[in-house]
């Protein structure tokens, strides 16, 4: 059942080991299939080496198991409610890579310092505020719930990511590997704000005009950056 979307999971959760975002077990991918409101997503527990695409589970948006002998991640309810609440998205992301996890365990958002975060990040990701004792009872849940709260105001595919509290990186995306591009790029420019704040002349938020021009030459109707997708 599913089988394209499973393989696509599962190239998307080994992208993350070829781009340095995961150790041991930690991080997960998934993908939805919006027509049938099945996600599929990474087994929890299972090392990358060893994981096939028979071990992809698929889940209904309850958290049901529709398909799959393994349980499926532990952060499964988490992603599900991202992809209730952010109809765009295909693909979520979750890893706790290096620099981006710096930020999120001093629960700082990352500020946009220049055109490499805004080529893909329309402005500073956010990170979620901390969860309360209550919000503990179904933990999960709660750290989607907080980062749909987070993105009230703000265009989740704009801005394709954001910091747990105390936690770590979510990233989505229109598929699961653009997620996993994704949380590539934001571990990338965590780096480089990083030692931007470490330096004597900290980095100055960009330039609004600057902020536009580079993130809409990639995004939106009037993209004029790369080629046709036609070709």
């Amino acid at each position: 059942m599913l089988e394209k979307l499973k393989k696509e999971v599962l190239s998307a959760n080994l992208e993350l080991v070829k781009q340095n975002l995961v150790i041991f077990t930690w991080g997960n991918v998934s993908g939805i299939d919006r027509d049938k409101r099945i996600v599929a997503i990474k087994p929890s527990g299972v090392p990358y080496e060893k994981l096939q695409c028979k071990d992809i589970v698929l889940v209904d948006l309850e958290g049901h198991v529709i398909e799959g002998s393994l349980r499926p991640s532990s952060d499964t309810p988490t992603h599900l409610e991202l992809y209730k609440n952010f109809k765009e998205i295909s693909g979520v992301c979750h890893t706790h890579s290096k620099f981006a996890t710096i930020w999120a365990q001093i629960n700082k958002a990352i500020p946009c310092l220049g055109t490499t975060h805004a080529d893909y990040f329309y402005g500073e990701i956010p990170v979620t505020e901390k969860l309360s004792a209550k919000e503990f009872e179904n933990y999960e849940e709660s750290i989607g719930k907080s980062i749909v709260e987070k993105f009230k105001n703000i265009n989740p595919l704009n801005v394709p990511g954001a910091l747990v509290s105390d936690h770590g990186p979510f990233t989505w995306g229109e598929t699961p590997l653009k997620s996993v591009e994704n949380a590539a790029v934001l571990e990338y420019i965590a780096e480089l704000a990083f030692f931007c704040e470490l330096s004597k002349a900290q980095g100055q938020e960009i330039d609004i005009n600057l902020l536009d021009k580079h993130f809409f030459r990639k995004h939106g109707k009037d993209a004029y950056y790369g080629q046709s997708k036609n070709i």
